[in-house]
């Protein structure tokens, strides 16, 4: 066998043992808030036509899809991102629904992009949820809330959640006459916060007055909910204006259930998902330089297939959220509780005993022989490759032994356990 065979493509991984039970006990969490809320599961396929994610949706650029062709000669598409997915499904099974319909998924989506080189995978797990109804600021609030609160499950202390909202910035661009091709380019400097960028290609598109000022200072318009009252002084445009106070109003009723400490505002925010229509939001947290969640109302792109919904949601990637809780020491929060017995060649008959026992009270409890090669510090570093929170060394004629994770060991008292 070739040795290549043995390693994974770029921008893909294998994840075992510990690693892999944590993430998902991870997925586990946020699915259980999306539970909480009331949402039920929805599954699609791992690949569709590649229209369903084509430029006129808004998703990802075609040239960061993986793509491959039926036999019929039809091009598919691995699903690069879960939104327009989902908005298939609604259009074909929930057209005819008059009362909102929520929906959560666990999934894994494949983007081809160049940033390997950054640590960014092209297979990432995303457990999201959509809320496709009406375009509600009670819709916004309820998933703003379920944001924050799979934060929280997730056992982060320090994150923000950055709002915004595209219909100041479209309010700006109708006021200033700016194209389609124009857009593209003012939203990657935006992005980007390239200050002097937006300021140069502005002058260049001979935009005046206040919607000129406005698209200026957008780079800058974020931090407290005190920008908001700065942005409003900077337009006099009735959508953008609208929109600053949808804002204003969400960060009241958040304010009451005592989120406020979660959330700041980023006017600049404009995600490269061209669906979204109103609302937008990122959250971020130490230990990684991207968002970890993301979300927004996407009202137009259920139409896109056939049926006029307005709609909500979120998507978080749960590999980066997993590496951001692991920089920031937080394996403990994710570690499941299990035992692992190591027994000598006469405890074999007491090591079953004793995991039947504890596996009929619904703990985890592996067993393995010893080794006489093998000193304590091996036996520790076993159990934390995979997943135990405690190793015992059971023994038929001594004394047990409970093994640190140092690589010391102290009696123990079996009948305890």
């Amino acid at each position: 066998m070739k040795k290549d065979l043995l390693h994974t493509p770029e921008g893909v991984r294998d994840l075992y043992g510990a690693g892999c039970g944590r993430k998902t006990r991870l997925t586990d969490r946020l699915r259980g808030v999306c539970e909480a809320f009331g949402y039920s599961e929805i599954q699609t396929p791992t690949f569709e036509f590649f229209d369903v994610f084509n430029s006129e949706r808004g998703s990802v650029p075609s040239n960061e899809m993986f793509k491959f062709f039926d036999h019929h000669g039809n091009t598919l598409v691995l699903r690069p991102d879960m939104t327009p997915a989902v908005a298939r499904s609604a259009a074909k099974y929930f057209a005819g629904s008059r009362l909102p319909v929520k929906v959560f998924y666990e999934a894994n989506t494949f983007v081809n992009h160049e940033n390997y080189y950054r640590g960014q995978l092209k297979e990432n797990t995303i457990v999201g949820a959509e809320l496709i109804g009406n375009n509600d600021a009670d819709e916004d609030f309820e998933i703003i809330c379920m944001a924050i609160e799979s934060m929280k499950a997730a056992g982060l202390e320090n994150f923000q959640v950055e709002i915004g909202n595209i219909r100041f910035f479209k309010g700006l661009l109708k006021e200033a006459g700016i194209n389609e091709e124009d857009e593209e380019r003012l939203v990657g400097l935006i992005n980007k916060k390239n200050f002097l960028g937006v300021e140069e290609l502005i002058s260049e598109l001979s935009v005046s007055g206040s919607a000129a000022e406005a698209l200026v200072a957008l780079p800058e318009l974020f931090g407290n909910v005190g920008v908001l009252d700065k942005a409003a002084s900077l337009t006099r445009n009735r959508d953008s204006l609208d929109a600053l106070d949808r804002l204003a109003k969400l960060y009241e009723r958040l304010k009451g259930y005592g989120y406020e400490d979660y959330v700041s505002f980023d006017l600049g925010s404009l995600s490269s998902h061209t669906y979204y229509t109103g609302i937008i939001f990122h959250a971020f947290t130490f230990g990684t330089g991207d968002a970890v969640l993301s979300g927004g109302r996407y009202d137009d792109l259920i139409e896109q297939f056939g049926v006029k919904k307005a709609s909500i949601g979120y998507s978080i990637v749960a590999d980066r959220l997993l590496d951001a809780l692991n920089r920031q020491t937080k394996e403990e929060f994710l570690q499941e509780e299990g035992m692992l017995l190591i027994y000598d060649k006469d405890a074999y008959e007491k090591a079953e005993k004793i995991a039947f026992r504890l596996r009929g009270e619904g703990k985890r409890v592996g067993i393995i022989p010893a080794k006489e090669e093998l000193k304590y510090a091996d036996y520790a570093e076993y159990s934390k490759e995979w997943g135990f929170s405690r190793a015992i060394l059971l023994s038929g004629d001594k004394t047990s032994l409970l093994i640190n994770e140092d690589g010391t060991a102290e009696p123990v008292v079996t009948s305890t356990l």
